[in-house]
């Protein structure tokens, strides 16, 4: 199983970008996904995730309303749309996935390389 971020880059304040995160040897809906991030010299932190099917998504508190996930099942892709960036949400993003989806990194079996999102003032 790999997964595979991509979509970062440096955008202004203000801004849009769109992450990716692509699987292969596993279906995402059959599990949950979610993103995490972890700026410098800061732990990792849970972002958002999105359940195996419906709609149930979930976000951390600091990306509600700006940040939104969604699920490609024909492309076996999650997408993370995020908008109004903040100088704060400089970070690499990092796609998970979870047979029971949650919270917390431990909770998340597979995990992608990352992506650098840099946002600047």
């Amino acid at each position: 199983v790999q997964l595979q971020a991509s979509g970062g880059g440096l955008v202004q304040a203000g801004g849009s970008l769109r992450l990716s995160c692509a699987a292969s040897g596993r279906t995402f809906s059959m599990y949950a996904t979610g993103w995490f991030r972890q700026a410098p010299g800061k732990e990792r932190e849970w972002v958002s995730t999105i359940l195996w099917s419906g709609p149930n998504t979930y976000y951390a508190d600091s990306v509600k309303g700006r940040f939104f996930i969604s699920r490609d099942n024909a492309k076996n892709a999650v997408h993370l749309q995020m908008h109004a960036l903040k100088p704060e949400d400089t970070a690499v993003y990092y796609c998970a996935q979870s047979r029971t989806g949650g919270m917390e990194v431990a909770d998340y079996d597979y995990w992608g390389q990352g992506t650098l999102v840099t946002v600047s003032s």
